[in-house]
């Protein structure tokens, strides 16, 4: 697997496209009414052909960017309608790759030994063995307050990683591959509402017991066997995931 840019840079058109405009939408660019561009208008800038154009729109509008409408065009939803939020599209390991490359985060060396019990209970597959961990706060390129707190663990078969780790050099199980040579088969998520306890608290700058998003993601390899195991808190009202997904004709 090639880095985060590489990979994202190889993503189908109309998701770079999408992401350039997701950028600007959040960016404030189009914020009056008649700002956002024609599709006319995006296959001149981009280069593209309609249908490159309204696919990139229609996964805009899946993650409630925009709204269109025949014979009014294309506008971005008020501010209200986003509620603020930070949102957060993922429907590939693609999208995956986008928001590790619009944000930032260092990690620290964290701790060794059985994956916690308040994590275990949740994931599916086999989680013996000890596991070695991350820790690090995710920022905005240009600095704000925090986007999350993430603690990544990795599995005892693939030795003393965390210590091999660039820990600012983009994402960790894009890393694992040089590494290692271990290749993800499968990606898992679990979303769930939660309380923030004192460490996370501090962590996010919210108050302790203030709601969070939390997001446990799992990663196999390609025979199915579990590797790593990352927990992010989330501040629950500025953050949003949103996905397409896309039903069989």
């Amino acid at each position: 697997m090639a880095d985060a840019n590489t990979t994202v840079a190889k993503a189908p058109r109309y998701l770079r496209m999408a992401g350039d405009l997701r950028d600007a939408i959040m960016a404030g660019e189009y914020a009056a009414s008649g700002d956002f561009p024609t599709e006319s208008e995006l296959c001149q800038r981009y280069g593209v052909s309609r249908f490159t154009v309204r696919e990139a729109l229609r996964r805009l509008q899946a993650e409630g960017l925009i709204e269109r409408r025949r014979g009014s065009g294309t506008r971005v939803q008020p501010a209200a309608a986003l509620g603020g939020a930070l949102h957060q599209p993922l429907s590939n390991v693609g999208e995956l790759l986008q928001y590790a490359r619009d944000s930032r985060i260092v990690y620290g060396l964290g701790r060794s030994g059985p994956l916690p019990r308040e994590f275990s209970e949740q994931v599916e597959g086999n989680t013996a063995g000890v596991w070695h961990s991350l820790r690090g706060i995710r920022r905005p390129p240009n600095g704000g307050p925090p986007i999350a707190v993430t603690e990544a663990f990795f599995h005892e078969r693939l030795g003393q990683v965390t210590t091999q780790f660039d820990l600012q050099g983009g994402t960790l199980f894009s890393q694992l591959e040089r590494i290692t040579g271990t290749t993800i088969g499968r990606v898992t998520q679990d979303i769930q509402a939660a309380r923030a306890d004192r460490t996370i608290a501090a962590a996010l700058d919210i108050t302790t017991r203030d709601p969070v998003l939390r997001i446990i993601r799992c990663y196999c390899d390609r025979q199915g066997k579990l590797f790593e195991i990352s927990v992010s808190h989330h501040p629950g009202d500025s953050f949003a995931y949103s996905m397409h997904i896309d039903l069989d004709s």
